[in-house]
Formats: C-alpha cells, sequence, structure tokens
C-alpha cells in the first residue's frame, strides 16, 4: 500500500505541474516530450527535471525519476540541484552589475583586487578570468596533484591557498583559450573585494531576490540542510545505482543550488531584463574576445555562443559528483530549454535537443550542398621516395598529441587519431590535399633530431619523431627511476620498475602503469590529471625532472630529487 500511494502522489504531481505551465503546447507535444525521458521515469531510478521557457514564461515543466531513491521522493519542478558549471554565468553577471555600478572594469589587472595572488610578470584581467583565456592553471587538476581526491572535503579557503602558491602559468594571458574554475573561484573572490559581500550574498541582493528567484543560492557551506535537494548518483549497472558525495563549499566556478521554476525566471531576464539592463546582457553574452593572434572567441562571459539549426544559441553544461546539467536559451525566437539530471551518465545534451527540436523544426534554414572542391591529385605521386624515408614514422608533441607519416605506392599519407589524408609534397612542406590550409614543414636539428611544425589556421605545434619501442630492458628503463617534487604543489610522485614496466607511485592514489613514447613522453595509464609528463633533461642529457602536459594544467613542473 504505502508503495502504491507513493507512485499515485508521483503522478498526481507531474500531472498538477503539467496542467500548470502547459496551456499553450499541445498533448501531442506533451506525450512526445515524456517519451524522451521515459527511460529514467521510474521509482527505481534517478532521472531529471525539465523546462521550457517562451518569452517571459515558464509554459512546460516537468520531473522524471527519483529525486532520492532511499527515501522515494520523486523529482518535480520544485526540487533543488547542483548545477555545476551553469553557475558561472551567474558569477558572470555579478561582475557585470558590478562594472555597471562602476566598481570595477573588465580589463583591470586582478591583482588591483587580489593582491595576494602572485605576481606572473604578465597582465592577467578579468575579462581573461571570465574566458578562459588568464593561463591559470585549473584548481581541480592542481588539487587532485597534489592528493586532494575528489571525494575530500575541499574548501574555498583550501582553493585559495593552492592559487596563491600558483609558480608560472599554462600560458600568455590571451594566447590561448583554455577552460579554467579556477578564474571563477578568483571572480568570486574579486567580488567580495569590490562589494563586501561574499559571492552568495551578493548575488542573493543582486540578482536572486529582485528576480523573485526563492530557492536559489549559492552553497557555500556543504553542511548547510537544502530543502528538496535531489541526492546525486552514478551507475552500478542497469538497475543499481551508488550514492556521489559532494562534500565542496566552492562558489564561482560552481556552487549554485537551484530548481526549475527559478531557472525558468532567470531565462526570461535575457529577454524581459527585469535585473540590469540589456548592454548588460549584451556585454554578458557576447563579449567579442579575440585571441593575440585575432582569433574569435565563441565563449562569452560564463555563456558559449554556438548556432543550432540556424538558430543562435546562449549555452552551458555542468557536471559535477552525480549531477548533468545544461541550459540552453535561443535569443531570435526568446526560447530557452533546461535539463537538470542527478544521474552520472544522463544524456543531457542529446535530450535537450530533442527536446528543442519539437519546437524550432520549423527554424532550421534550407541547407545548401557546398560543392565539392576539385581535388588536383595528380602531382601527388612522388618522383622520388628515398630522401622522405627520414621523415616517415610517428611524432608527437609536447602535449602528447600524436600523427604519423607514411609512404604507399608512391604517394604521402597524414594519419592523425584513425583518419587518413593525402599529402602533395612542395620541397619540404607538405599540405593536406583536402584542405590545403593544413600544411607541415619538414626539418631536423643540429642534434639530428627530426621535427615537423603543423600550421593551419591561427594555430602552429611542433611535433618530434620518435621510435615507438613496445619493449624496453629494465636497463634501458632505469634511468627514469627517482623521486620527483613539485615546489608548487609540495607533493612527491615515484617512479619504478615492477614486472619489467615503469610504475608510478603516491601515497595517495594506487600505483598507475606507465607507457612511454619514444624516450621523452611517460603516459600514465590510471591518473587522469596527469596522463602525460615531458622528460626534463639537463645540459648532459641526464633525466632531472619532468612537467605536466595533461589538459587543463601545461608545463607543470616536478624536479627529479633522489
Amino acid at each position: 500500500m504505502r508503495i502504491n500511494k507513493i507512485i499515485f502522489l508521483y503522478i498526481y504531481s507531474i500531472f498538477i505541474i503539467n496542467k500548470n505551465y502547459s496551456q499553450s503546447i499541445p498533448d501531442s507535444t506533451i506525450k512526445k516530450i515524456n517519451n524522451l525521458f521515459s527511460l529514467w521515469n521510474s521509482e527505481n531510478s534517478p532521472g531529471c527535471s525539465i523546462g521550457i521557457v517562451r518569452n517571459d514564461s515558464l509554459i512546460y515543466s516537468a520531473g522524471y525519476g527519483m529525486a532520492n531513491l532511499e527515501h522515494a521522493i520523486p523529482n518535480t519542478s520544485k526540487t533543488i540541484y547542483h548545477i555545476a558549471s551553469v553557475s558561472k554565468q551567474f558569477t558572470a553577471y555579478s561582475i557585470v552589475l558590478l562594472a555597471r555600478q562602476g566598481k570595477l572594469n573588465i580589463d583591470d589587472d586582478i591583482r588591483k583586487y587580489l593582491t595576494w595572488f602572485p605576481d606572473m610578470k604578465e597582465k592577467i584581467t578579468i575579462r581573461n578570468l571570465l574566458t578562459h583565456t588568464s593561463g591559470i592553471r585549473d584548481q581541480w587538476y592542481l588539487l587532485t596533484i597534489s592528493g586532494t581526491k575528489v571525494d575530500d572535503i575541499i574548501t574555498q579557503e583550501q582553493i585559495i591557498k593552492i592559487l596563491s602558491n600558483q609558480q608560472d602559468l599554462n600560458f600568455k594571458p590571451n594566447d590561448q583559450a583554455l577552460y579554467s574554475n579556477s578564474g571563477y573561484t578568483l571572480l568570486a573572490e574579486i567580488i567580495k573585494n569590490v562589494s563586501g559581500k561574499s559571492l552568495k550574498q551578493f548575488a542573493d541582493s543582486a540578482i536572486f531576490k529582485p528576480l523573485n528567484m526563492q530557492q536559489t543560492r549559492y552553497n557555500d557551506d556543504y553542511c548547510e540542510i537544502v530543502k528538496n535537494r535531489s541526492n546525486s548518483y552514478s551507475r552500478k549497472d542497469s538497475i543499481r545505482f551508488s550514492n556521489v558525495i559532494l562534500n565542496c563549499s566552492n562558489v564561482g566556478p560552481s556552487g549554485i543550488l537551484t530548481n526549475i521554476t527559478d531557472m525558468g525566471k532567470w531565462i526570461s531576464n535575457f529577454y524581459t531584463t527585469k535585473v540590469g539592463d540589456k548592454n548588460d546582457i549584451e556585454l554578458l553574452t557576447n563579449s567579442k574576445t579575440k585571441l593575440n593572434n585575432g582569433e574569435q572567441l565563441d565563449y562569452a562571459f560564463g555563456i558559449q555562443n554556438g548556432n543550432y539549426k540556424g538558430l543562435h544559441t546562449f549555452s552551458h553544461t555542468g557536471g559535477d559528483a552525480g549531477f548533468r546539467t545544461k541550459v540552453t536559451i535561443f535569443p531570435d525566437i526568446k526560447m530557452g530549454f533546461i535539463v537538470l539530471s542527478n544521474l552520472d551518465d544522463f544524456p543531457v545534451d542529446e535530450k535537450l535537443d530533442a527536446m528543442a527540436d519539437l519546437f524550432i523544426k520549423g527554424e532550421e534554414p534550407k541547407k545548401i550542398k557546398p560543392k565539392k572542391p576539385m581535388l588536383d591529385s595528380s602531382k601527388t605521386t612522388l618522383k622520388y621516395t628515398d630522401v622522405l624515408t627520414k621523415y616517415m614514422g610517428n611524432y608527437i608533441d609536447e602535449d602528447g598529441g600524436e600523427m604519423s607519416f607514411s609512404i604507399n605506392h608512391k604517394k604521402m599519407y597524414f594519419h592523425y587519431y584513425g583518419s587518413t589524408n593525402l599529402l602533395k609534397l612542395v620541397k619540404d612542406t607538405a599540405y593536406v590535399l583536402s584542405n590545403p590550409n593544413t600544411k607541415f614543414h619538414f626539418s631536423t636539428t643540429g642534434k639530428k633530431d627530426t621535427l615537423v611544425n603543423l600550421y593551419w589556421p591561427s594555430e602552429h605545434k611542433v611535433f618530434s619523431k620518435f621510435n615507438d619501442v613496445k619493449d624496453y630492458s629494465d636497463e634501458q628503463l632505469l634511468e627514469y627511476v627517482g623521486t620527483y617534487y613539485s615546489p608548487e604543489l609540495n607533493c612527491k610522485y615515484k617512479i619504478a620498475i615492477k614486472s619489467h614496466s615503469l610504475v608510478m607511485m603516491s601515497d595517495k592514489y594506487d600505483d598507475s602503469k606507465i607507457m612511454l613514447k619514444g624516450t621523452e613522453h611517460l603516459f600514465n595509464e590510471s591518473y587522469w590529471w596527469m596522463n602525460h609528463l615531458k622528460v626534463l633533461r639537463d645540459d648532459k642529457d641526464k633525466i632531472n625532472g619532468f612537467e605536466v602536459n595533461s589538459d587543463r594544467v601545461i608545463h607543470l613542473k616536478f624536479i627529479k630529487i633522489e
């Protein structure tokens, strides 16, 4: 009887929600929406809550599956979710509002407000933090490398401490765009310094209360009791799930708790602006930031600019613990779509797009098939192949990216991540026949190293040739053995030989087998946070350290101390 009662209440709650918000949506469309999420609409599965906004109204919302499996509490439009990186646009808008008040300038040096941040001998601006162009290393990678596990208790103060010890940048500010949560933690600190309020207090008074977002807050205390909050889950198999605990009090890059009803009000502010004005929304969504090489960025301030079926979009996704979230706004037709899930393998991108397709099918412009360029392959046959042999083989760059070249039937090919492309050779330079903008220049150095410079629009990388040896002797592996120390993170890792293979060891983590690529690149099988290491050598060609080049952390040095 208890279970039947719960199911009845669950179905009844969804019925009430649909009745309140679906007046302008045909029953046939509602049925299609429900079918999209039917797989998760069970009392035995986590699921999601969804919302559709048109103009200034939430026209439809619903919940599927359970917010709490242990207590049989269903997901609804009122269920509170941790929205992870979707929080960034609120942090960014707080900065925009402070700029509007004249309390800061988007292009100010961050050290004007964060005097404790290390002097990197480069100007890092607030704009750099907002657009991920600062070069500051990502906090989650730094914490994990230093030995902090994802399920450890993590505070804002702990993150600030590790950021204050940074000794170098990934790259010169505005040279590249590389996603960095650290930038948004620093923005939260700037907001506190400028406004005299914590980010939680400022956003509450400047954004949430004026928009009547009554259930929305930055959660800067992981112990806080929040009514109607959804649990987060990880899938064990097709029918079993496990809890994923989120013991983190970090706000700025993440940290917002909200629900569908409140997010609908936020989306409406893009069209009928109640907080800020149209100029503020324009600044938030279209920063027009260019890199030093002139490349235009699609990422604005906590918002990704895109295009879907010919329509301009503002969007962002979030993923943290078992939460997966996405919000997409279509400003041209004044619509918005929200999917908030509490299951780690929930396909938010796929389902949000499928839901949007039910409303914007007619907006897709007619596609004109571009004419394929005429490829002149008559000049790709090589007259001489002997002089090119030294350039054939495997190449790797400092970030661990790999490619290779080969000759077959007097034609030269470029191989990259499973694709094979025919090349046309012009002296020491070759270009991809189907894409002449991608060019390779081959050369050798005084040390007889073979290099290839890869050029394509607004990008240049250098790859070094390496011998892909499958089996190394213990004697060959011995030079890598030792203890390596990071002064920046004050942590150590050891490399040893076990069962004729290199293994990386840490006091905090299980051992990870290392695979060699040539003699200068090490790949960790288990450590995602430092999966690629580039060997460093002294003047006598002896290994004296390595640097971590893994996704959001580049050139982080470890010194060989034993």
